[in-house]
């Protein structure tokens, strides 16, 4: 009876500790005002928060795990949480504005001249092409409509050496990263708003060239790699590992 005891008090402790809420106030380096809507996402245990309008936070976390701070116009930042901040309540949190050197950008103009067949001939085309393929839920973007690209797509998948196996291959647990990050409002609204990979390299342990790979190697088109937001990215990543799981089994 005492062992019974002994183990539920353990395992409610386990729990109790796991589910323990830090909070914390973010404010701008320069001039301690509250920064409202910033996100902040536990890499660990992969859900997210957006502060209020006082900069106000509140986050499941544990002691060790790692909470990344993003926000437009400012540095992203990485905080450890510590024992005293699980004791003694909120933290300020203080974040550093960036600048931005806008590049030159050239942009060419359509002339319409109101003729349909002159003005539709003068519209830009980008030659991508998904291709379904019989019981996956997926297409994939092979990007050339060339006889070889449905047979290059099929042998990326296909292929035992497949670049996102062997990134992904012993890591498990950042796939199951993937599936719970498209879990998270939180996070899903953070990677739709921002396109620089970023939160998805400080969440996946993997670099940018690594990214592109992986996409490259699932057949997206360099269009795709260049426009789409992290979320869709991070959809990507997801079905195309998915799916090459589902042919590896038959």
């Amino acid at each position: 009876m005492k062992k019974v005891l002994l183990l539920f008090l353990l395992s409610f402790s386990a729990i109790s500790y796991a589910q323990d809420t830090i909070r914390g106030t973010i404010m701008n380096a320069a001039d301690d005002k509250p920064i409202e809507n910033v996100h902040i996402v536990n890499l660990n245990q992969v859900v997210g928060s957006v502060s209020d309008e006082k900069g106000g936070f509140q986050l499941q976390a544990t002691v060790n795990d790692t909470l990344y701070f993003s926000y437009l116009g400012f540095r992203s930042i990485r905080v450890r949480v510590t024992n005293d901040w699980l004791k003694y309540g909120n933290v300020k949190v203080k974040m550093t504005e960036v600048g931005f050197a806008l590049e030159e950008v050239d942009v060419n103009s359509i002339k319409l001249t109101g003729y349909l067949e002159i003005d539709a001939k003068n519209i830009p085309i980008y030659d991508n092409y998904r291709y379904s393929i019989s019981g996956l839920n997926k297409g994939y973007e092979g990007g050339d409509k060339s006889p070889g690209a449905v047979s290059k797509t099929l042998k990326s998948l296909s292929n035992p050496a497949d670049l996102v196996y062997n990134i992904f291959g012993n890591k498990p647990r950042q796939m199951r990263k993937l599936r719970q990050m498209k879990a998270d409002d939180n996070i899903r609204e953070l990677l739709r708003n921002k396109f620089d990979r970023e939160t998805l390299m400080a969440f996946l342990q993997v670099n940018r060239n690594e990214i592109d790979e992986i996409l490259n190697n699932c057949n997206y088109s360099q269009d795709f790699m260049k426009t789409a937001n992290d979320l869709q990215i991070l959809d990507a990543i997801s079905n195309c590992y998915e799916e090459y799981k589902v042919l590896q089994k038959r």
